[in-house]
């Protein structure tokens, strides 16, 4: 590894750490400054006041914010102990563990059918540029971007779940899917993932279309784009082999932002769709008051997308050696 790319790892990698110590520290003074007591949402409202303040001595909520916040940036920097969640009476680590599989595996799904989609319709739009098969792609994908995800989750369940009962409704598997053998289980579960994976993806991928398709058309309008076709090479080498490889820049910085977007919309998906997962734990958590439980999440949400916005630029930095300057 060169000097200079180590140097621009090490650049980005500190101001990640910042971002994400910045954004905690954030949620951690927004969340205990907004109103209400966890005690009052949690417990049963038959507890006498010295009850409820012993429970609040046990989570430590009747002590002064700076001494709470001291304490738990201790505990999460030095020791990796993010708390006892409220709610399950259970170390955050543990209620985490459970719930970021299915998000891990929505998500992933959805970068698939964004990225997927995206390109292949974005490509098509380029290759087309100017027809009648150009403007109707790209009015389709301003459609899809601007749509709200709730809306179009609550779409596809009226139709695809209800109407036509072509998937089911939600949840990431079925009552019975112990009773299944191990790849009636994946099947199963490939079954619930498609709807909810679907409207999270092509959600993004109106974005990534319309971006894949001005990145090319400034590609294939180069210089070196005219030798090519004066030598005979077909069209579909042309744009896969030559054009679209230089155009992958910019495409790769897509990935990065597009991170938050996903991990945003599966949080709306995951309610909408009951599924399991980190999105549907922390919007229960913030209505329940668990602080400890959103605080984790909200740092998993950090790193992921700080993660990716890194690893774009990483590989931003490998195809345009200008940018580790």
């Amino acid at each position: 590894m060169s000097s200079s790319m180590l140097g621009f790892l090490l650049r980005r990698s500190a101001a990640a750490a910042l971002l994400i110590f910045i954004v905690l520290s954030f949620t951690f003074f927004f969340i205990h400054l907004a109103p209400g007591d966890p005690t009052l949402v949690l417990q049963d409202p038959r507890l006498t006041n010295e009850q409820r303040e012993a429970m609040r001595n046990a989570y430590g909520l009747d002590r002064p914010m700076a001494t709470q916040y001291l304490s738990w940036l201790q505990a999460v920097v030095f020791e990796g102990d993010w708390g006892i969640s409220y709610v399950y009476s259970r170390p955050v680590s543990e209620v985490i563990g459970e719930y970021a599989m299915p998000t891990l595996l929505l998500t992933s799904a959805g970068l698939l059918v964004q990225f997927g989609v995206g390109l292949l319709v974005g490509v098509a739009a380029a290759r087309r540029a100017g027809t009648l098969h150009d403007h109707l792609i790209r009015l389709t994908s301003l459609v899809f971007y601007a749509l709200p995800v709730f809306w179009t989750g609550l779409m596809a369940l009226l139709l695809f779940s209800y109407t036509w009962s072509l998937f089911p409704p939600g949840h990431l598997q079925s009552f019975d899917a112990a009773s299944l053998s191990p790849l009636g289980r994946a099947l199963d579960i490939l079954h619930h993932l498609t709807l909810p994976a679907l409207v999270l993806g092509l959600a993004a991928a109106g974005g990534t279309a319309r971006f894949t398709r001005n990145s090319l058309l400034e590609e294939l309008g180069q210089d070196y784009i005219r030798s090519a076709r004066a030598k005979g090479l077909s069209e579909a080498r042309i744009v896969w082999v030559h054009a679209l490889r230089n155009a992958a820049a910019p495409i790769l910085q897509l990935f990065g932002l597009s991170l938050p977007l996903l991990l945003s919309g599966a949080l709306v998906v995951e309610v909408v769709f009951s599924w399991p997962g980190l999105g549907r734990l922390t919007y229960d958590s913030i209505l329940s008051r668990d602080y400890p439980v959103v605080l984790a999440t909200t740092a998993l949400a950090g790193a992921l997308v700080v993660v990716g916005n890194l690893v774009a630029d990483v590989l931003h930095g490998v195809a345009d050696p200008r940018v580790r300057q």
